[in-house]
């Protein structure tokens, strides 16, 4: 089916339960602008209170469940279903509640109310906007500490384990410390998670942050190292260069990049 057709199946479906109290749509499956061909149906099923086990029932209201090949939990009010042709939803099923800690930014759409999601949208809304922003000297001095970490695992043997520290979270310090010490006018990121679409607010970083990914571990990690000192160390009297000669010591990095 088409992205649309999906959306329609899905508001008459969960429209069709009595445990229902409203659904909003989140991110691209609200704003179609965002849409291609690989974006998913992230959505609130808002429950009616004391309905929530009903609306966790998920097949009794999920269109064409019979397509459905896999319906995983994650948590206890998320889900996700993947249908055979490939397409997916991620969506919470819950009170309102229950969904007192749900962000959703701007892209957010109600498909249908009875007054209940409007509330729990704009609250999420509220959350999502009040979040601190990044502070780009302590983003920077953690991508560091997790570089640290990631290489010394590798060196163990733990590269499970260091891959996490290095291609996950070393990236996503050092990204929150670009956005936040070199802003573009128009983001097309998001405050939830700042990774997302980096590659169109700074496409020539996300380039070299690439690169420098697809090397063996160690050359990864090093790579984020030098692009973290060539990109925000030069001209800024915060950034953390005496933890990174540290580092680049520790791990046997002579000579550390120069700023």
């Amino acid at each position: 089916m088409r992205f649309e057709e999906y959306t329609e199946e899905l508001a008459a479906s969960v429209r069709s339960s009595p445990a229902v109290a409203g659904l909003v749509l989140l991110g691209s499956a609200a704003a179609e602008a965002r849409r291609d061909e690989w974006s998913d149906h992230d959505f609130f099923v808002v429950a009616h209170p004391g309905r929530e086990a009903e609306v966790r029932d998920v097949a009794a209201w999920l269109p064409h469940p019979e397509r459905a090949v896999l319906v995983a939990r994650e948590g206890s009010i998320g889900f996700a279903v993947l249908y055979e042709d490939g397409h997916l939803f991620e969506f919470a099923a819950a009170s309102p509640r229950e969904l007192e800690g749900a962000l959703a930014t701007s892209d957010a759409a109600i498909l249908f109310d009875d007054g209940t999601a409007e509330a729990v949208l704009e609250a999420s809304r509220a959350r999502a906007t009040a979040l601190p922003a990044s502070d780009a000297a302590d983003e920077a001095g953690l991508a560091l500490l997790k570089i640290l970490v990631g290489v010394g695992r590798a060196r163990r043997g733990e590269r499970l384990s260091a891959g996490q520290f290095v291609h996950a979270w070393a990236v996503g310090h050092l990204v929150r410390a670009i956005r936040a010490r070199r802003p573009v006018v128009e983001p097309h990121g998001d405050a939830i998670d700042p990774v997302r679409r980096f590659e169109r607010d700074y496409p020539e970083l996300a380039v070299r942050l690439a690169e420098a990914l697809d090397r063996p571990l160690e050359g990864a990690a090093r790579g984020l190292y030098t692009l973290l000192r060539d990109e925000l160390e030069p001209g800024w009297d915060g950034f953390p260069s005496r933890a990174a000669d540290a580092v680049a010591r520790r791990l046997g990095w002579h000579p550390a990049p120069v700023a």
